[in-house]
């Protein structure tokens, strides 16, 4: 989250007149398992207070697998609990979750079967699966790495996803989802996949920051950062 969207936002002001700032403000957690991520999630009422003491316009929550760790559709809850504490601070912005944006992105694309890429164990893996699943959306295939340490999934050189990915069956896959985690790395790997492909490819920092300029009323071109930021959705 922290390197990602501000690379896809530095790239649009290339192109575009708006400018942007960057606030964060941290949830703590070391291993990527189901008890750290819910005290994590619990911490998100105290982030979203200090980010909207900035008066900031929209807020990014990064944690995809904290939000679908909470039950089928807690994207839902967890947007409208925060948008709650930002207006009880009397600074009133909406609030993108990774795990809705990466939902609202594949169902933009229209996409209806779709091939994930995870840094995640297996149980938390298939967890992501049926959480996009319960969505509507069906998951041909998947490929866990099985990284439990957060740190060690953030330092993951994005370049290996152009292998990684030929591990994924994509017959009649409608969609590649390259990181379905903020905090694995994929954004210098998203144009070369996607043209290889012939598919959509995207990740959740990229469907993160198209939702970001959804809800800001920008125009959602960014060059480079695949389908769903092209500027045709």
């Amino acid at each position: 989250m922290e390197t990602e969207i501000p690379a896809l936002l530095n790239a649009r002001m290339l192109d575009f007149p708006e400018r942007f700032t960057f606030h964060s403000s941290r949830m703590r957690m070391k291993k990527v398992v189901k008890e750290e991520l819910e005290a994590m999630d619990r911490d998100s009422d105290r982030c979203a207070a200090e980010l909207s003491d900035a008066r900031v316009d929209v807020l990014g929550y990064a944690c995809l697998v904290a939000i679908m760790s909470m039950g089928h559709g807690y994207h839902r809850t967890s947007q409208s609990r925060l948008r709650q504490v930002t207006t009880d601070n009397g600074a009133d912005a909406p609030v993108v979750t990774s795990a809705g944006a990466l939902v609202e992105g594949l169902h933009t694309l229209g996409a209806k079967k779709i091939a994930v890429v995870c840094p995640y164990l297996k149980p938390l893996t298939q967890l992501v699966v049926d959480y996009i699943e319960a969505e509507g959306i069906a998951v041909k295939d998947f490929v866990a790495l099985e990284i439990p340490d957060n740190l060690e999934v953030g330092i993951q050189d994005p370049k290996n996803l152009l292998e990684i990915y030929k591990r994924l069956d994509l017959t009649g896959v409608d969609a590649l989802v390259l990181s379905a985690c903020v905090q694995m790395p994929s954004l210098p790997a998203i144009a070369q996949v996607e043209q290889e492909a012939g598919i959509p490819v995207l990740s959740a920092s990229i469907a993160t920051t198209y939702q970001m300029l959804k809800s800001l009323n920008l125009e959602t071109r960014i060059p480079n950062a695949g389908a769903l930021l092209s500027g045709k959705y």
